[in-house]
């Protein structure tokens, strides 16, 4: 079973359902995640994990199996997946595949290309503002986030510099990333799983999305970023651009209030949100929508 959506829409309490009546029928299930963030060690809280309880509980995969000093890949993950399915097979175990990262279940069922394609409204919006930012800024933006790519590119050559970046932004990875990874074939064919898309309406979404991390805060989320940072890594990783580990890490600093933090992380994770339906509509138009946790 594959389980998609955007984030907090309810997709881990779903997927805990159908292993509990997986396993009332005497097979077991093993969860295995589908999420680029929630697979880095250290970050359980602000990235949304299931809880250790439920670990326990059940069997997960592909959970915190990345130590927050590296670099995690597409590809890299449909290695691991491709062990954690050749394992659950062995074991006669129900895979339960769930995640916001579209790219991951794309990649898993239609195999993983060279670089992938950009979806319009990403382009648009790239289109837009490149008119109002002059190149040599747009290179700064690139270098930040994808140094590699941005080392192979002249400021001056704005079109392939406004390209990385529209990958960045429709995929999370970087263009150097993807020429690396090359053609890899898709793991489950069309008809090897169920799959679905979980679609909550916007206002129920922000809802939960303020919820979940007023509750983060309340669970942990600042000494969760205070250990991060105490370890002085490349601001560069991307799980030091985990959505709150920013903006917690600005107020440890003093430099903004606990309120201002707060509010900022939740504008930015309904930005991802967004981000993430786009990918789910665009990219993947034949699965399934269901109606996701009200």
């Amino acid at each position: 079973m594959l389980i998609a959506g955007p984030t907090a829409s309810g997709k881990s309490a779903l997927a805990m359902q159908l292993a509990d009546a997986c396993s009332a029928r005497g097979r077991p299930a093993w969860i295995v995640n589908a999420d680029a963030m929630q697979v880095y060690d250290g970050l359980r809280v602000i990235t949304a994990r299931p809880s250790s309880g439920d670990e326990a509980r059940l069997p997960h995969r592909l959970y915190g199996h990345v130590a927050p000093d590296r670099r995690y890949s597409v590809g890299a993950w449909l290695s691991d997946m491709e062990a954690v399915l050749r394992d659950a097979e062995g074991h006669g175990a129900c895979a339960i595949i769930v995640g916001g990262t579209g790219l991951y279940f794309k990649a898993l069922t239609e195999g993983l290309s060279e670089v992938p394609s950009v979806p319009a409204d990403v382009r648009r919006d790239w289109d837009a503002r490149a008119k109002i930012t002059d190149p040599v800024t747009l290179h700064t933006m690139l270098a930040e986030r994808d140094p590699e790519t941005a080392d192979t590119l002249r400021p001056s050559d704005r079109q392939r510099v406004q390209r990385a970046l529209e990958v960045l932004d429709a995929t999370g990875a970087g263009l150097s990333a993807w020429r690396r990874q090359g053609r890899r074939a898709a793991l489950l064919a069309a008809d090897d799983a169920p799959r679905i898309v979980l679609d909550t309406p916007r206002p129920v979404l922000h809802a939960r999305i303020a919820a979940r991390f007023d509750g983060m805060v309340d669970s942990g989320a600042l000494d969760e970023v205070r250990a991060l940072v105490a370890r002085r890594l490349d601001p560069a990783l991307p799980v030091m651009k985990a959505i709150g580990v920013r903006e917690i890490a600005a107020y440890l600093d003093g430099e903004m209030s606990l309120e201002s933090a707060i509010e900022r992380a939740k504008t930015e994770t309904r930005r991802y949100a967004k981000r993430q339906s786009t990918w789910l509509r665009t990219q993947m138009p034949d699965w399934p929508r269901v109606a996701g946790a009200a």
